[in-house]
């Protein structure tokens, strides 16, 4: 059943690359993906092979990959992506020797995929379950291991009717899961090669927190530096139009502090609905001078690679995401000692439950939940201070997951 589904989806992307930009490059991508082995595989060499689904799940695999090339730079580097939001933005990291797409889930690709590769060892990040890619490593005796897993009991492999599909846990040497809920869920499989490490985005957001860059537009904007600004900064990263219709009337209103606004989707009409919401004076950040940011109200971030740098500029932050699919990354607003407010749909992420029971982060359902619980935040500078420091202290705690796997690992 799970060989038709697959041949289904393969035919589903071709019909589908004809009608979408985005699956035209997915579909290209993976026809691309032997020519590009064939073209760039050292003979003799020995590869580890790291697979991320998207842009996110790579983020998480980072800190890990660059260890491992860091500590075994005998050692080359295959990394593969399934989706283009990946793989379009990574395709020219540095910290690997190969990278290309996977091609999709069918017998004949996997047995080619591992025939032409011949990895000495596989990582999969978070939720990535390949059947007949995992089968063919596991038959091979490669060592296959999954990173920064999180499983919860309404997956598909805990249900009567997935127990089959569910074989193919199995097949994985050893597992670096989330949480305690994890281990225990495999465990009612009959799995028990499972360490508790943790998430390594927490890893990986302290890199980023130390490459933070220097930017003196935001200085210009903040009036100082990040470190020391003349006025208060309220940040709102990867927002999006609900999240938007919120928090710009309240700070429409409370013209004390000004406002930073990262949008998570940079296009014209969402900038125009953007600065038809705003009251006050601002200035998009590609088309601003210094001059020009030191009189504006409002920055607004209209390019991409910037967040977690202007992050350090802010002294309540705001991550977007919770009205719709789920909150982004509220790790990297938390990093930098600042409170972190989101939307309701966060039940399913782990960062942000912890930043809630820690008091370094506040979600709501509504306009009236954001103002009552943005108005300590904003009146009471001890109590800002104190979360934040909570918040920062909260990731601090929850890193070294990439040092306890790369001990096992070599163990």
């Amino acid at each position: 059943m799970y060989n038709i589904i697959i041949y289904l989806i393969q035919v589903g992307i071709a019909i589908a690359s004809h009608f979408s930009k985005k699956v035209g490059k997915m579909w290209k991508g993976e026809r691309d993906s032997f020519r590009i082995l064939r073209e760039k595989m050292e003979p003799g060499a020995r590869y580890v092979w790291f697979h991320a689904a998207s842009l996110g799940e790579f983020e998480q695999g980072r800190p890990l990959m660059e260890t491992f090339r860091k500590l075994h730079p005998e050692y080359k580097i295959l990394l593969t992506f399934f989706s283009p939001s990946g793989y379009e933005v990574r395709k020219d990291y540095k910290g690997a020797d190969i990278i290309c797409y996977m091609p999709i889930d069918t017998i004949g690709n996997a047995r080619k995929f591992l025939r032409t590769v011949r990895p000495v060892m596989a990582f999969f990040i978070k939720y990535e379950f390949w059947y007949n890619y995992l089968h063919v490593l596991k038959h091979r005796n490669i060592p296959t291991y999954s990173v920064s897993s999180i499983f919860r009991p309404n997956q598909i492999f805990f249900r009567w009717y997935g127990r089959r599909y569910g074989k193919v846990l199995n097949c994985f040497t050893r597992f670096f899961v989330q949480n305690e809920e994890s281990k225990r869920l495999l465990a009612t499989l009959g799995i028990e090669a499972v360490d508790v490490v943790g998430d390594t985005r927490f890893d990986r957001v302290l890199q980023i927190k130390e490459a933070a860059k220097q930017l003196p537009i935001v200085d210009a904007f903040v009036g100082g530096t990040a470190d020391k600004r003349s006025t208060k900064v309220f940040v709102a990263g990867s927002s999006w139009l609900p999240d938007e219709e919120i928090f710009i009337p309240y700070f429409n209103k409370h013209k004390d502090w000004k406002l930073i606004i990262a949008p998570h989707v940079i296009g014209e009409e969402h900038i125009r609905q953007i600065q038809q919401l705003l009251g006050r004076k601002a200035v998009r950040y590609t088309q601003a001078t210094e001059a020009l940011a030191k009189e504006a109200d409002c920055l607004i971030i209209d390019c991409f690679g910037l967040l977690s740098s202007i992050y350090h500029y802010g002294d309540i932050a705001y991550v977007g995401g919770g009205f719709g699919v789920g909150i982004h990354n509220v790790l990297e607003a938390a990093v930098w000692d600042m409170p972190v407010l989101f939307g309701p749909n966060n039940t399913r992420f782990n960062e942000a439950q912890g930043l809630k029971a820690a008091c370094g982060g506040f979600d709501f359902a509504d306009r009236a939940g954001f103002e009552k619980a943005i108005l300590p935040l904003r009146t009471d500078e001890t109590y800002r201070a104190t979360c934040g420091k909570k918040a920062g202290k909260f990731v601090e705690g929850m890193t070294g997951a990439t040092r306890t796997i790369m001990a096992s690992i070599q163990a």
